[in-house]
């Protein structure tokens, strides 16, 4: 079962920008796509970005895209989300999960982590 845990969040004023992390404990974390998901207080969790395990194609929701970056090294067995131009409706908690399959952001393997925090200040 792959383990993933996030980090990297925090609070930042508007325009301002993170770069949240998702570290896992296993290589095999290397042969799965990885998509990052946020939930906002009072909302459901939705989809933010994902690419797949050789970086061939990365996938914005539309809300973040222009924003946002998504990028992972293999060899650290780490993604990231760069998030530029931060705005206050980004506040949400971000988590990152492996995918089941590529474009089916419904089905992850294993069960949600603790999520990082992002908070944006107008």
């Amino acid at each position: 079962q792959v383990q993933l845990v996030e980090s990297g969040g925090g609070l930042v004023q508007a325009g301002g920008s993170l770069r949240l992390s998702c570290a896992a404990s296993t290589r095999t974390f290397n042969s799965y796509a990885v998509g990052w998901f946020r939930q906002a207080p009072g909302k459901e969790r939705e989809f933010v970005a994902a690419i797949r395990w050789a970086s061939i194609s990365t996938h914005y929701a539309d809300s973040v895209k222009g924003r946002f970056t998504i990028a992972r090294d293999n060899a650290k067995n780490t993604v990231w989300l760069q998030m530029n131009s931060l705005e206050p409706e980004d506040t949400a908690v971000y988590y990152c999960a492996a995918l089941k399959e590529w474009g089916d952001y419904d089905r992850i393997y294993g069960s949600w982590g603790q999520g990082t925090q992002v908070t944006v200040s107008s």
